[in-house]
């Protein structure tokens, strides 16, 4: 029976698809956040981008939210609190530098 059960709660493949889209994602903006972390440098970072980021990620939640497609809504979480960890550090980092 428990075969069963796990062959039937088995996202499907264009879920699978989603999941993995949604984690790269998510996961772009940490090569850029540790570099400001290490360096303690961010006068190269737009803020811009990181608004439109903000709109766009917190857009996918609604969105998800009202789908209730929760790995919409776990990978632009994450997302979401790399880019606030993005913009503290942008705003600490340029403002020492200035």
């Amino acid at each position: 029976m428990a075969s069963f059960y796990s062959l039937t709660c088995m996202p499907d493949k264009t879920t699978l698809i989603g999941i993995f889209a949604g984690i790269c994602t998510s996961i772009s903006l940490l090569p850029q956040l540790l570099k400001i972390i290490k360096n303690k440098k961010a006068e190269d970072i737009s803020y811009i981008m990181l608004v439109f980021l903000f709109l766009g990620v917190g857009t996918w939640i609604w969105y998800g939210i009202e789908k209730e497609d929760f790995p919409i809504i776990i990978t632009n979480s994450f997302s979401f609190v790399v880019n606030v960890l993005m913009m503290l550090f942008t705003i600490k980092y340029r403002s020492k530098s200035n």
